[in-house]
Order: structure tokens, then C-alpha cells, then sequence
């Protein structure tokens, strides 16, 4: 029987250990974080769940199918199709928790799910739990899309669902699907579509809405999914769709029915988080995000010099060169760290850089000119 000491050895050896350190350094700038508009420590997110601890506690106790359904749950739900423009919603204790549910749920033996090859790990864990087929396509390659629908189409019973996944941001690499190709595929071939905005909620389209409403083409994706604990600045997952399919998550979704449900007050600091997100003051910080932006990629040097995502993958390739950057970084005040396989493919370790509208300016101009320097063999 093989030893976990074994396994962390080999794991050391191949420069992809993973270690736990502490999170609340004052002394790093942190350029890491999912925190988009710098919403995790504003007053108004605050004060709601201080609120909401204060009237129901520290938990929710039991799932929503036990002790019943809060009306904060409910409101965030409500709140949450209102902006999505869907019937329903169904909110979990968090993104991971979402898909594995999600694609569990909807998908059975039978049914097949065709995923982007970088899809979220989740999506992928949720769709082998599903039993469903499971098969994948080149990143954002439609050709090949197209050539699986048209297959998969021609063969599978009338009765099977045939799901595509792909996420409107990708995490590692920050660019985007075509979301309107492949939205004109699904419909000529009968499939149905999961977006994941996890990364687009907050950043793009009108209000922050993500990438389906910057295109005008929310009512045309099936079933969105998002996460509360990036940009809106809590935590928490959901599904916006049908009425029907939310029904069908209560009914079906493990991650949902067997799970306590999230505590009242992360719940009310993502209603406050997703309200100032889609007020002008969202509209504010989003327009200082894209300024940090610019600002970045101009002292980078990158092409284009232009961007909404606020994600920028500095790919060096190798393990241990990631890893001694990021540690040079950490030595000068900067948290950036090194990401490696599995999370990206072999050979594209990477340091995944991050920006806040919480950002400076001057914490950029200090980044990017250590950057600069290390890059040249500086230290």
C-alpha cells in the first residue's frame, strides 16, 4: 500500500506541493484575490451580515429542506433571478457546491455533457458524478463543437439531455468564450447550455451583469451559474434558470438537499454585495477597475494594451521557476502565487496576477517595476 509520505515526495520531487500559509499578512500587497471591485470589506456588506448575525445567528442550523426555508434565502434568490432575468434561482453554500449539484442533478446515465477542456474543476467533478457521458472539446474551438453536437445529435435518443458547459471568463487564463457561437449552435442542434459567469459577474457587461447580458443574450442561455464570493464580494454559489430546473435542484442536488444551508448572514452580505454591484456605485468602481487596468498593462507592455477582465496570467513555464518568482515576489511585499498542474496544463506554470478596484496606482507602479526587474534576472 503506497504511503502518503510517498505521495508528498513525489508530489515535492515534481515542484507541485502545495503548502498552507498564513492569509491575513499585513506586510503583502495582495494581487491574488478574486475580489474584484473590493467589495469583501465594505461597509455596506458589513453592516448587512453583522445585522443578520445579530437577529439569527452564527448558522442556518440544518438544510432549507429541514428547518425550512429563510427568507433571506429566499430574497436572495429572488434577487438573483430579477437580475438574471430568469424565472428561478437556487443558491448553495459555494461555487464548488453549485456545479457539483447543478450537473449532478440535471444529468443521468444516458444524457451526455460536452465541457471546453478548460473548464472549472468543479464542472468537470459534476459532470463524472453525473453518470452522463462526458465529452470534451479544445478550448473554445467550435469546429470541433460542432462536430460533437452533430454526432451526439445524430445517435442519442429524443428523450436524453445534451448539455454544453463553458464559463464566460476562464479562471487561469482570463479570456473569453464566443458565447454567441456557441449559443447558435446549442439551438441548431437541440442542446441546452450552462454558462458560468463566476468570473464576469461584477466585472463585465451592463450593471455588472456578465458576459451574456454585455451581449444581450441572457434569455438565450439556459442555465446560469455564478459564485457570490468574488466579485460580490461574500460567498456562495447559485443557479439562475427556469422555474422548473430550480425545482428540479431542490428535488435532485445533493450538494443542496444534504448540506447545511449558508448562515444568514453571508446570505445578507451577498444581497448587499450584488445590490451596490449593480448600482452607479458599481458602475464606479467597475470604471476604476478598468483604469488599474490600463494602467497595468501598459507597464507590462501588454497586448492589447486595452481590457475588462482583471485577470493576467504570467505564464513561465516551469514549476520551480514559478514557484522561486512568486517567492522573490512574497520577499518584496507582494502576494502573487505560483499556479501549477493540475490547475493549469502541464508545462504553463503560471503567476496568475489579479486586480482590484481596492488597488492603488502607486501599488501597481511598485508591482510592476519589481516585475520588470526580476524578469531581467534582477533580484
Amino acid at each position: 500500500m503506497r504511503s502518503p509520505a510517498d505521495e508528498l515526495a513525489r508530489l515535492r520531487a515534481a515542484g507541485l506541493l502545495r503548502t498552507l500559509r498564513p492569509a491575513q499578512d499585513s506586510a503583502l500587497l495582495n494581487f491574488s484575490s478574486n475580489d474584484y471591485l473590493g467589495l469583501s470589506r465594505h461597509p455596506a456588506l458589513q453592516e448587512a451580515a453583522e445585522r443578520a448575525l445579530r437577529d439569527y445567528g452564527t448558522g442556518a442550523t440544518a438544510s432549507r429542506l429541514v428547518c425550512g426555508n429563510h427568507p433571506y434565502h429566499r430574497e436572495l434568490e429572488e434577487q438573483i433571478a430579477s437580475l438574471k432575468g430568469t424565472e428561478a434561482a437556487r443558491v448553495f453554500a459555494n461555487g464548488y457546491a453549485t456545479s457539483l449539484g447543478t450537473l449532478s442533478a440535471l444529468l443521468q446515465s444516458g444524457d451526455t455533457v460536452i465541457l471546453d477542456k478548460l473548464s472549472h474543476a468543479s464542472l468537470i467533478d459534476g459532470a463524472r458524478l453525473s453518470g452522463a457521458t462526458i465529452r470534451v472539446f479544445p478550448h473554445n474551438n467550435l469546429s470541433r463543437l460542432e462536430t460533437l453536437l452533430r454526432q451526439i445529435r445524430a445517435k442519442a435518443p429524443p428523450e436524453s439531455r445534451l448539455l454544453v458547459v463553458t464559463e464566460s471568463v476562464f479562471s487561469m487564463d482570463g479570456d473569453r468564450c464566443p458565447l454567441r457561437e456557441i449559443i447558435a449552435l446549442k439551438d441548431r442542434y437541440g442542446a441546452l447550455l450552462l454558462l458560468d459567469e463566476a468570473h464576469a459577474l461584477g466585472v463585465l457587461g451592463p450593471r455588472g451583469l456578465g458576459l451574456a447580458a454585455q451581449l444581450g443574450l441572457s434569455g438565450a442561455v439556459d442555465l446560469q451559474m455564478g459564485t457570490l464570493g468574488k466579485a460580490a464580494g461574500s460567498a456562495g454559489g447559485y443557479l439562475a434558470a427556469s422555474r422548473d430546473f430550480c425545482e428540479l435542484l431542490t428535488n435532485k442536488a445533493r450538494s443542496f438537499i444534504y448540506s447545511t444551508a449558508p448562515p444568514p448572514a453571508q446570505i445578507a452580505a451577498a444581497q448587499a454585495g450584488l445590490s451596490l454591484l449593480t448600482s452607479p456605485a458599481g458602475d464606479d468602481l467597475r470604471a476604476r477597475l478598468r483604469e488599474n487596468l490600463r494602467h497595468l498593462r501598459s507597464a507590462l507592455a501588454l497586448e492589447p494594451p486595452e481590457g475588462e477582465v482583471p485577470i493576467i496570467p504570467l505564464v513561465l513555464g516551469d514549476n520551480e521557476q514559478a514557484l522561486a518568482r512568486a517567492e522573490a515576489l512574497r520577499e518584496h511585499g507582494f502576494l502573487v502565487p505560483a499556479i501549477r498542474y493540475p490547475t493549469v496544463p502541464k508545462g504553463t506554470a503560471r503567476l496568475r496576477l489579479t486586480l482590484s478596484a481596492a488597488h492603488q496606482q502607486d501599488e501597481i507602479d511598485q508591482l510592476t517595476t519589481l516585475w520588470r526587474k526580476l524578469a531581467r534576472g534582477g533580484s
